[in-house]
């Protein structure tokens, strides 16, 4: 469940169903959406031709994908360490520490604060 709703909503190329996010793309070869599952232990992806295929598809291949977990006892959802690695010039990082330190932030808590802004202005 995210943010309290269930069931199949979309967002940009985001569908979310029943609390599990799938990135959408078309795939023009097949002339279908491929919808693929994020944040998964393993991989589940489905194929529609419009949006109430890709709805009852996705919830088809979660359905299974959420069976195949419980049967062999394993977490469906990734765990996230909270820790990645990033590379860029030296310069921006420089400016990004300058701007951290003016607002009395660490380079951490200013580059999550940042990240947090531009998922939830999307």
């Amino acid at each position: 469940m995210v943010n309290g709703k269930r069931g199949t909503t979309m967002s940009k190329n985001i569908m979310n169903i029943d609390g599990y996010r799938a990135v959408i793309t078309y795939d023009p070869e097949i002339e279908m959406f491929r919808g693929e599952f994020i944040g998964l232990n393993g991989g589940a992806d489905f194929y529609g031709r419009d949006i109430e295929s890709l709805k009852r598809e996705g919830a088809i291949s979660l359905k299974v994908f959420l069976e195949m977990c419980e049967e062999d006892g394993v977490n469906p959802r990734k765990e996230y360490s909270g820790k990645f690695n990033v590379r860029l010039p030296g310069e921006l990082h420089r400016e990004i520490a300058i701007a951290a330190r003016a607002e009395g932030k660490s380079l951490n808590k200013w580059i999550a604060d940042k990240l947090a802004r531009e998922l939830n202005a999307g």
